[in-house]
């Protein structure tokens, strides 16, 4: 069997379809998905084809099908891809999920991987769109004035379907100002009030016609500004491709000045760390080297505005460490576990109930310690619908060293504990073996530094002897620590 199902080109009619076609039964490898109106197509939208046969589906109710939000964002995403075969595609996710296969929604699966890169895709085209968009004040001599025609147009060529979506995003943020951005594909107009969106090629801004731009003002200002922010000392073609594709350069104003300036860095600019413009003012030229001209690089204020590393991404919220600012005795942690992410503190999971229990072993109170982590976000993968604690990177922990550093210095402990082998690694700034540590105490800046095993390590022992065992040892390094900051304090109070 053989059915041909024609719909429009937008997302909503191929929900409709494809809801009424699962209603039906129809399974994906026998449904070819056409475009209603189309070139050398007259097939009607929501007509079914079986041979000569036709049957509606007007009158089939839709089947009730429930979706993860995740995956709806994801199809949503996918149908804006450029591809003929996408319709097609996107039911065949559809039916296999309505079928109860969740596999097809994961990275893992080979469907799921092609469903993530489409729509991995089409989020990229809507960023480079609203980047790279660059809107022009109509030529205001036009022969013919037109009051009906916008003020600003912008020719844009996006790799998918993005258009509608950006459009949006222009009307929001334009106010009242009238704009046509024309693609090869179609047109979407401003006219202050209403967004209008056409599906084809419309008072192309390219082709000198009445609506096309002029150099205005703000964009003499704009090309002036962006020549004299340009460094030769630091010019990086590849990272300058990387930010801004070569493809978008036609469509920008300062397109055209870019292979300019580079060139003039190369033949010279480089070494002066100036250019053209600037060398010929009085003064001395400064021979500098790339690297001396990279700024300061400018450190975050507070933990939440951290972007040291991409954790931050994924991670509900940073999390600080927790306890008096005067402890005697500071517990450093691997990361924060979920539970530990969501409450936005540390040690607040299972592994921070076991530490209780050693805390308590120990003759300690949580009250008298500051605890924290050596990683301040929660790294994770999913594994179902659960978020499994994925161990962290060294340059994801050498990035959260500074916010160590800082909590170092602010409690000034006498005896630090740390948990596992990446507080200790990071405490240390070098790999380390945990075994190699365990029952020894270091001497680390000033500060006795003892090491012993994380909790969490504790709770994976398949047996009751193992996990006592463990939280012994931890309970035992806790105990020497209490015993090392009563005879620091005491030598203290007897050498004043």
């Amino acid at each position: 069997m053989h059915i041909v199902v024609a719909i429009e080109d937008t997302f909503a009619s191929w929900r409709e379809t494809a809801l009424k076609a699962l209603a039906q039964h129809v399974a994906p490898e026998v449904i070819d998905w056409r475009i209603a109106g189309g070139e050398n197509n007259h097939v009607d939208s929501h007509t079914l084809f079986d041979g000569d046969a036709v049957a509606s589906f007007a009158s089939t109710a839709p089947a009730e099908v429930r979706i993860s939000r995740d995956l709806a964002e994801l199809l949503k995403d996918a149908a804006l891809y450029r591809d003929t075969t996408r319709w097609a595609f996107l039911y065949r996710v559809l039916w296999r999920w309505h079928g109860g296969d969740r596999a097809v929604a994961s990275p893992a699966d080979a469907d799921g991987a092609r469903l993530y890169k489409m729509a991995k895709a089409v989020r990229r085209a809507k960023h480079d769109m609203i980047a790279y968009v660059r809107f022009r004040l109509r030529d205001a001599s036009d022969a013919e004035p037109a009051p009906d025609l916008p003020e600003y147009v912008a020719w844009y060529e996006p790799e998918h379907d993005v258009l509608a979506w950006s459009a949006e995003h222009f009307a929001r943020r334009m106010g009242r100002s009238t704009w046509l951005i024309s693609t090869p594909d179609g047109a979407a107009w401003w006219d202050g009030n209403a967004l209008r969106l056409e599906r084809r090629s419309t008072r192309s801004t390219r082709s000198g016609d009445h609506v096309s731009p002029t150099a205005d003002e703000a964009e003499a200002l704009w090309l002036a500004y962006y020549r004299s922010t340009f460094n030769p000392a630091r010019l990086n073609e590849t990272a300058l491709e990387q930010h801004m594709p070569v493809r978008f350069w036609k469509g920008l104003p300062e397109g055209r000045l870019i292979p300019s300036m580079i060139s003039e860095a190369k033949s010279g600019a480089q070494r002066v760390a100036q250019a053209s413009g600037v060398g010929v003012l009085g003064g001395k030229s400064v021979p500098v080297d790339a690297q001396s001209a990279q700024p300061a690089r400018q450190q975050p204020s507070t933990l939440d505005a951290c972007r040291r590393c991409e954790l931050w991404r994924h991670a509900t919220q940073a999390v600080d460490g927790i306890g008096p600012a005067d402890a005697r005795i500071m517990l450093i942690g691997e990361q924060p576990g979920d539970q530990e992410d969501l409450a936005g503190k540390p040690f607040v999971g299972p592994a921070g109930r076991l530490l209780d229990i050693a805390i308590e072993r120990a003759g300690l109170s949580r009250d008298d310690l500051y605890l924290t982590n050596a990683v301040k976000h929660f790294k994770w993968m999913l594994r179902g619908k659960r978020r499994q604690h994925k161990t962290a990177a060294q340059q994801e922990i050498d990035a959260c060293g500074y916010w160590l550093e800082r909590e170092l210095d602010r409690v000034k402990p006498a005896v630090v504990v740390t948990l596992g082998a990446t507080a200790l690694g990071a405490l240390l700034h070098e790999k380390i073996s945990l075994s190699d540590y365990i029952d020894r105490t270091l001497d680390v800046g000033g500060m006795q530094v003892i090491a012993t095993w994380h909790p969490s390590y504790a709770l994976r022992q398949q047996h009751d002897d193992g996990r006592e065992r463990l939280l012994a040892a931890i309970a035992a390094a806790l105990t020497r620590a209490r015993e090392l900051a009563d005879a620091l304090r005491k030598r203290q109070h007897a050498s004043h």
